[in-house]
């Protein structure tokens, strides 16, 4: 029957090592703790490599017994090793468990087949590690830019009796939204409500549909629309997330997938300015609309 070769580091798809040092352990047929001599040169191996940095261990069993035997048996011999040295000496993180079946050249002297293999890296070598394993690390992808867009510079909205309205759009606060990365938040100024309602004054509807726009414009964009109040330290009707909820609805209702959009309230707890405000500035600067975004 094949010996069985288990490893608890799998580093690369090559059994090959290349400036890896090896040091080797033995054990009584059919057991995987160490006998106490074996146990001891661990020990003194340990004391003279603390700077040292473990790559791998592998397994080996002789060719006595089945091979579900074998296998679990490595498996365990690997194991008793790595607990025995795990808080004592730098370890890769990146361990696998793996059965190299035939790979194993055996030896004729079966003591011999029946140990377990640390592979190491001296302290000089460390900082060259990844070379002398064979990882090449991949260079990351370079961020494509978004395509430009010419934000329209103003938008006609029809009212219920047929009139039309015409809004003037801030291009430049459109094309910061559409370019903000993932975390920024931006205010909306001059998004202003009635007061005490989370109903938007005519005259600011075109900050909604200055983000409608680019929402429209930028499919990948994700945002949290956050409403803050000024003045009341106790947002007692929750105004703050009813007037959220109301930039949410309305560009659901103008075709904005819900999925990208979501709203928070968080009445006067994060105030630019402490309460109370001492002039309409600060209460104006309290009380504001920000979107975070989410993903862009």
């Amino acid at each position: 029957m094949k010996s069985i070769l288990l490893t608890l580091f799998i580093l690369f798809s090559s059994a090959k090592f290349y400036a890896q040092e090896e040091f080797s352990l033995y054990f009584d047929s059919n057991k995987f703790e160490l006998n106490p001599k074996e146990t001891d040169r661990l020990k003194d191996w340990v004391a003279i490599n603390t700077k040292s940095k473990i790559v791998a261990i592998h397994g080996f069993t002789d060719e006595d017994g089945s091979n579900g035997f074998n296998d679990t048996l490595a498996q365990h011999r690997v194991e008793a090793v790595f607990n025995a040295i795990k808080n004592q000496i730098k370890i890769r993180d990146d361990f696998k468990t793996l059965s190299f079946g035939e790979s194993f050249n055996q030896s004729k002297i079966k003591a011999d087949n029946r140990k377990v293999i640390i592979y190491f890296l001296l302290e000089k070598d460390i900082a060259r590690e990844d070379e002398i394993l064979g990882i090449k690390k991949e260079e990351p992808l370079a961020e494509m830019p978004k395509p430009e867009i010419d934000f329209p510079e103003k938008m006609v909205f029809e009212n219920p009796d047929g009139s039309q309205r015409e809004f003037k759009l801030d291009k430049v606060f459109m094309k910061k939204i559409y370019e903000a990365k993932k975390g920024e938040k931006l205010k909306i100024d001059n998004l202003n409500f009635i007061i005490n309602t989370f109903i938007v004054v005519p005259e600011a509807k075109g900050k909604m549909y200055e983000l409608l726009v680019v929402l429209q414009n930028s499919p990948g964009l994700k945002i949290e629309i956050q409403g803050h109040l000024c003045c009341m330290p106790t947002d007692r009707v929750d105004l703050s997330t009813q007037r959220a909820k109301a930039i949410y609805s309305f560009l659901v209702a103008n075709g904005i997938y819900p999925g990208r959009l979501s709203y928070k309230g968080f009445g006067s707890t994060q105030p630019l300015f402490p309460l109370p405000e001492k002039n309409e500035t600060e209460r104006a600067a309290n009380r504001r609309v920000e979107i975070l975004i989410v993903e862009n």
